[in-house]
């Protein structure tokens, strides 16, 4: 019982230790998505096929997710390093919360360059099968999945702008 539990222990302090990723996972092909389904925080419905043509970095996240709160700044940079009509760095709210409360949260992370979506039922996140939050899909121009990473990244890094502008590069 001690030796099991002298285990979990060491396996819990290496896991707190990992640093946040620093770049998406990317993918050996690229991966087929659904069309995802949520909506503006107005209410209007929107779609994933809505983005097509531009490379899309989609994260999910929550108000109550802490790990979302730090990662949040960095996405909003890496919008401001790309043309919007190129790239949009998309922020899918997967929770109940009212549109006002996901503003506030925005507001008070110093977050204003992120095209903004909510999912309230969080069937996005079920249909691409995330396990938890913070998560970031990166889609290409032709709407696949070529990357994600579970967790924390550091999106304005060299490595993360590195792989969008290789996907800029792509052509088909």
């Amino acid at each position: 019982m001690i030796r099991s539990l002298a285990r979990l222990l060491v396996l819990a302090s290496v896991l707190l230790a990992l640093p946040a990723a620093s770049a998406p996972i990317l993918l050996k092909e690229p991966k087929p998505l659904p069309d995802l389904a949520f909506e503006t925080l107005d209410g209007k419905p929107a779609k994933l096929s809505d983005l097509a043509g531009k490379v899309v970095v989609l994260n999910f996240w929550a108000t109550w997710c802490a790990p979302c709160r730090e990662e949040m700044p960095a996405l909003d940079r890496l919008q401001a390093a790309f043309d919007p009509s190129a790239v949009v760095v998309v922020a899918l709210a997967v929770e109940r919360s009212a549109p006002e409360r996901i503003k506030a949260f925005l507001d008070e992370a110093g977050v204003g360059r992120l095209a903004v979506y909510r999912d309230p039922t969080a069937a996005t996140s079920r249909a691409v099968g995330l396990p938890g939050l913070p998560a970031t899909l990166l889609i290409d121009r032709e709407g696949r999945e070529v990357g994600r990473v579970l967790g924390i990244a550091e999106w304005d890094g060299p490595i993360a702008v590195g792989a969008i502008r290789t996907l800029l590069d792509r052509r088909g």
